[in-house]
């Protein structure tokens, strides 16, 4: 590792993500020089290249999802804001869209966010908003909490929407999750009656994973893009859900 590979490591270490263009103009040399030595770094292991950007490996799992198509997760952020007042008090679960969404809350309105994301929490600390972090077992690789002392603490608060993220739909199965722990933290906040919404990008449609989210009947809305499968959507309406469609940006 070169002297100019280490002042890009000590940087990304310390700042969390770092663009290409501010590497560059740090050491002085080519956005192509930097993106050469990104993948030296990233083949050793030091850190992840992420759609222009360097982040260090410990916050790959949500930030470098994020990170891709950001601009699309964006807007459906922004769409999902639109339906919190003021005042009111939401239960946003882990993930790429649902981070976006805690954040754009958060710069937007007076809100209070539970959560049993840690990253979530830990995005939130320099905004105004109000975070009640859920306890339980820290699952590491999701940066969430997991477990039936989660479960519990989902029984004892109240909040008046639930924002979603699922890993799969297919019309035989309902949505799915890939894991088990995560999957039965979201079925004790179905549990609760609230209005609960699926916040996702259209590419888990049509996928299935092992574990039910459910039943359906405790599904409010959900919010995704343009790139659903009309047939998709048409099941979903029949079902019994609003669907609302965000554009994708071009």
């Amino acid at each position: 590792m070169n002297s100019r590979q280490q002042i890009i490591l000590q940087m990304v270490i310390d700042q969390g993500r770092v663009s290409v263009v501010d590497l560059a103009k740090a050491t002085g040399v080519s956005e192509v020089t930097i993106r050469q030595d990104l993948n030296v770094l990233e083949k050793q292991s030091y850190l992840r290249r992420a759609h222009g950007y360097a982040v260090p490996l410990d916050s790959e799992d949500v930030e470098t999802r994020m990170m891709n198509n950001f601009a699309l997760k964006r807007e459906l952020a922004e769409f999902a804001a639109s339906l919190v007042s003021n005042g009111e008090t939401v239960f946003i679960e882990n993930g790429s869209s649902n981070a976006l969404l805690a954040r754009t809350l958060a710069e937007q309105k007076e809100v209070t966010i539970v959560t049993v994301s840690s990253y979530i929490a830990h995005l939130l600390k320099e905004t105004r908003c109000e975070v009640i972090l859920l306890g339980g077992i820290y699952q590491k690789k999701s940066e969430s909490m997991v477990g039936p002392l989660t479960r519990q603490y989902v029984q004892q608060v109240h909040f008046s929407k639930a924002f979603i993220g699922i890993d799969g739909w297919q019309p035989e199965t309902g949505f799915t999750g890939r894991d088990m722990m995560r999957s039965d933290v979201v079925n004790a906040v179905l549990e609760k009656g609230c209005e609960t919404i699926v916040l996702t990008d259209s590419s888990k449609f049509g996928a299935v994973h092992p574990y039910t989210l459910g039943p359906l009947a405790r599904f409010s809305r959900v919010i995704t893009d343009d790139r659903l499968k009309e047939e998709h959507r048409a099941r979903l309406q029949r079902d019994g859900l609003q669907v609302d469609i965000v554009a994708s940006p071009h």
